[in-house]
């Protein structure tokens, strides 16, 4: 996949570059076998392949771009907006015209691993960049539990891009250049937890695909990962270790946010409320623990607390002003927040962001109510583009900002202006 900004004459030049290159990435059998050890799942479903399978595909997120709020199961048509054009989730239910019922396990294993189905090509939508981490043995259970669900006759949508996009065979020569496997064997020196973690975060969870940038052919950017990206209006923030404990995350915290998509810092919300909604909920308490051990590390950084922060006063009043206006009745008068309503303000994570794109960005879009795990709720958050200015909007970030994440007032009226 290329950048939209590429020409055509850069990309036939890319092209070219690439036909010259071998194939890489090819793991050698150690390799595979220290996967398939780190790769084991719970032992509740070990004697059930079926039931292993339903896990893996839950932990795998398949459900995200493969199922519609209103189609059946796996049947695909889910829309995935890139910079590239819009893709669309594929049937992947045992039909045999429009799903995988005429493919075998080999088959899947080969689009997960190389983006190769047995007529095409996959666009790189399709996150085989680190599907191709899984285990064999994971992905049989997967091609199992996949061919035991009921087959939907639902046609697959084409994806919709331009030129220089559209040549699908372009994929190809990417692969060349760009596919490497990013999961080397276990880790010495590191926990079980952590090498269970890595597997279930870079393998199923897939997780760099949004949260490590993207150079500028669309390749995961191998120097820095996990350190948070934008390919949407919500930005991935930056889930290493550091930056983890730089929002004040804990261990304890990040396993109860991937079981019940809320944590003191804050609620799931943009593309990570589907992943824990479709996902990371059903995931055990052990593979969640490990997950949570590997993206803070085994000696996990100390969260750091809150920085005091001087800003100008008049400026933080006119915030603190808009703040009483139209968001104290559900976030508290200092940002406490209230149970079943809003999210704290005081130390959420968002807030905490050096960034505030996503801060921006929820003030000006909203946030929709969002049922959690249990009874767990939250409301509907109103987007205010159209009752605030972007001045009043600056007011507002500077203020929450400075005043309950320790972040500087540094966003500008231009800086909204920009999100809108």
């Amino acid at each position: 996949m290329m950048t939209p900004s590429m020409n055509v004459r850069r990309a036939l030049l890319l092209l070219g570059t690439a036909a010259l290159l071998s194939a890489c990435g090819k793991q050698d059998d150690s390799a595979s076998a220290m996967q398939a050890a780190a790769a084991m799942g719970p032992q509740s479903t070990a004697a059930d392949p079926l039931a292993r399978g339903r896990y893996l595909v839950k932990a795998a997120d398949c459900a995200a771009c493969h199922t519609t709020s209103d189609g059946a199961p796996f049947a695909g048509g889910v829309k995935l907006a890139s910079p590239f054009g819009t893709f669309y989730g594929t049937n992947i239910t045992p039909d045999k015209d429009h799903g995988i019922g005429n493919w075998s396990a080999d088959d899947l294993y080969k689009a997960l691993h190389d983006g190769v189905t047995p007529t095409k090509q996959l666009y790189p939508a399709m996150p085989y960049t680190s599907y191709r981490q899984l285990s064999r043995a994971d992905s049989d259970a997967i091609y199992a539990y996949l061919m035991a669900q009921k087959p939907a006759a639902v046609a697959n949508h084409e994806p919709e891009l331009s030129f220089p996009f559209n040549m699908r065979f372009g994929v190809r020569f990417w692969n060349w250049v760009f596919l490497k496997d990013t999961l080397p064997d276990a880790s010495k020196g590191q926990s079980a937890d952590w090498n269970r973690g890595r597997y279930l975060a870079s393998a199923l969870g897939h997780c760099a695909e949004c949260h490590t940038p993207r150079g500028k052919f669309g390749q995961l950017d191998g120097a820095k990962p996990l350190t948070g990206a934008a390919l949407g209006r919500i930005a991935a923030p930056d889930i290493t270790p550091h930056g983890l404990a730089a929002r004040g995350w804990t261990a304890a915290d990040l396993q109860t946010f991937f079981a019940t998509g809320i944590a003191p810092q804050g609620s799931a919300f943009g593309e990570m409320y589907p992943v824990v909604h479709l996902s990371s909920q059903y995931m055990t308490h052990d593979d969640l623990r490990a997950m949570s051990t590997y993206l803070l590390g085994d000696q996990a950084p100390a969260p750091q607390p809150l920085q005091s922060v001087s800003a100008d006063a008049a400026q933080l009043e006119a915030g603190r002003n808009v703040y009483l206006a139209v968001c104290a009745g559900c976030h508290g008068l200092s940002g406490e927040g209230k149970p079943h309503v809003a999210v704290p303000m005081h130390g959420n994570s968002t807030v905490r962001q050096s960034d505030a794109h996503n801060l921006i960005v929820a003030m000006l879009d909203g946030i929709g109510a969002q049922d959690f795990p249990g009874l767990e709720r939250m409301q509907e958050m109103p987007g205010f583009a159209t009752q605030l200015s972007d001045t009043e909007l600056a007011q507002l970030a500077n203020y929450l900002r400075a005043t309950y994440g320790g972040q500087p007032a540094d966003v500008t009226a231009d800086a909204v202006k920009a999100l809108r």
